[in-house]
């Protein structure tokens, strides 16, 4: 059991980590700043369930079962966490977010305090590590506190799987998909861990032993209702970003054959350390670059080289955008053969613009980076970094 929720709350760390990657901004965030408290909620509850864990806090505190109401606290805490984050997801007008939310973070409190109280008026000397909630499912206070913290947790589901189904109807794209996943993780939540709980509970009640309801399978199914909601929280705010960097990724690498071209006559200044940059971040030095190089390149630009280009390109079946680019990627190859070669600048200066220099993004330099790869080279291959 331990493994299984030390594998849980690793997952969960890591899922914090990735949105928790800028501190700064985080603060200044109150999304992203309640779904990082969530999630490390959901992964402390995890750790502290454990029976590794219960263990080594009941030992450190020589109290028996002092790890419950501390596990507990942490799960109660944890609903409260969900509903919030779902109020700050939501939004609406600042004050009436931050006065919901502050209800809830005070219901909520009370309802810790309550837990820790009923265990503080309870007789609990065995110590329990995996069977808690049934050994002591008679007991007085220590009844009233494990259904206080179930009863809490099944609210915070509730009101989860409520606003995700009624949310979902209005929403699309990859906040829909989170939705969906919440939804899973929350009546995965309240139908396998919430039901086994209560069930074998009950079952103690009325004299029956069901504790491997308890013990064994409840356990398994929270943890995976955490994965699904935390994937949920998480995917919709990570993918975007993870896509866009994929796609500056692969325009960066498809400039490679301009950028071999024009870099020996690229004054940019080079990046510190560009292997450890964000593909965004490398994407936009090599536009400058490239840019700053095809400025110095102009006074070599050939305007017979570029039309006989063109002409024959049309002749090949070529349509009139494909041309024009073809022409460019042929006059820029000539020009960078002639700097390359010290040659003098033409005299008068050609007036044309490429295509690339009057579209906004690396689509028009991608264009002629692809032409150019086509176009042989003479004299101006340079190892590309």
């Amino acid at each position: 059991m331990s493994l299984v929720v030390y594998g849980a709350a690793c997952a969960l760390a890591l899922a914090s980590g990735l949105l928790f990657r800028r501190p700064r901004t985080v603060a200044r965030d109150p999304l992203t700043l309640s779904t990082c408290v969530a999630i490390v909620l959901g992964g402390l509850v995890f750790v502290c369930s454990a029976p590794l864990t219960l263990a080594a806090v009941n030992d450190l505190t020589g109290i028996p079962n002092f790890g419950a109401p501390l596990t507990y606290g942490m799960l109660t805490a944890y609903s409260c966490s969900l509903i919030v984050l779902l109020i700050h997801w939501r939004g609406g007008p600042p004050e009436r977010v931050r006065r919901t939310a502050l209800l809830c973070v005070v219901a909520y409190g009370l309802l810790v305090g309550a837990v820790v109280v009923l265990f503080a008026l309870a007789d609990a000397p065995v110590e329990r590590l995996r069977d808690l909630d049934t050994y002591y499912a008679n007991t007085p206070y220590m009844r009233e506190m494990i259904l206080c913290y179930l009863l809490a947790h099944t609210a915070a589901m509730v009101i989860l799987c409520g606003v995700c189904l009624k949310w979902g109807r209005e929403v699309t794209g990859l906040l829909r998909t989170g939705l969906r996943l919440i939804l899973t993780g929350a009546m995965l939540d309240v139908a396998g861990f919430q039901l086994t709980k209560y069930t074998a509970v009950v079952a103690r009640w009325y004299g029956h032993d069901l504790d491997f309801l308890s013990t064994s399978v409840a356990p398994q199914l929270a943890s995976l209702a955490a994965l699904f909601c935390s994937a949920g929280f998480v995917l919709p705010r990570l993918l975007p970003p993870i896509a866009a960097h994929c796609l500056s990724l692969g325009e960066y690498r498809r400039l490679g054959p301009l950028w071999s071209r024009v870099r020996f006559v690229a004054t940019a200044p080079k990046p510190p350390s560009p292997w450890w940059q964000l593909p965004l971040a490398r994407l936009r030095w090599r536009e400058v670059s490239i840019h700053d190089a095809l400025l110095a390149l102009a006074p070599y630009f050939d305007d017979g080289v570029r039309e006989k280009a063109r002409r024959a390109a049309l002749s090949s079946g070529r349509d009139t955008h494909q041309a024009r680019v073809a022409a460019e990627a042929a006059m820029l190859a000539d020009a960078a053969r002639r700097a390359a070669a010290r040659a003098r600048p033409l005299d008068p200066p050609s007036t044309y613009r490429l295509h690339a220099t009057e579209v906004a993004g690396p689509g028009g330099l991608v264009e002629l980076a692809q032409a150019l790869a086509a176009t042989p080279a003479t004299g101006t291959a340079v190892k590309v970094r």
